[in-house]
């Protein structure tokens, strides 16, 4: 890969919610990212058990698998969230880091197809699993070959 250096991207400086959230890189590679949101007082969804809101959560889930698909096509291409899917399955434990994994499974013309989980420290004791789709408004995904596109799948 030599076009979209997502380490770089990361360490440009404020980078919208995300930097607030305090949301950062944690790992990699050629078409999965995982991102970390530390635990923060000013996150708690509930005051008396400590656990984070579903907010933050949903907000690094959208942003893994979007990095997830920028890491397969190698570049950086805005794009919108057509679709994010969050089943969560059990509350963050109060004081751990979340960390998010996504990886992109599939780029036509203009749809990218990503999944991924969030957990606190065991990703086989997941707090959700996510899907996510997003669509380029115009133009192509680089190196995309439209394969599977009918008329209509656009």
């Amino acid at each position: 890969m030599s076009g979209f250096d997502l380490a770089r991207f990361m360490q440009r400086g404020t980078w919208g919610h995300g930097g607030r959230l305090g949301i950062s890189l944690h790992a990699f590679g050629d078409d999965w990212v995982e991102m970390a949101l530390p635990y923060s007082t000013d996150l708690i969804g509930d005051e008396a058990s400590g656990v984070l809101a579903s907010g933050p959560i949903i907000a690094m889930m959208d942003i893994t698998t979007s990095l997830a698909v920028w890491q397969r096509v190698d570049a950086f291409v805005p794009h919108a969230t057509l679709d994010l899917r969050i089943d969560y399955l059990r509350r963050a434990t109060p004081g751990r880091t979340v960390i998010g994994r996504a990886e992109c499974l599939r780029v036509t013309r203009s749809i990218s197809f990503t999944r991924g989980l969030a957990h606190d420290g065991d990703p086989a004791d997941p707090i959700a699993n996510v899907s996510a789709t997003f669509m380029l408004p115009t133009g192509a995904y680089p190196g995309s070959r439209g394969e599977g596109q009918g008329e209509g799948a656009r």
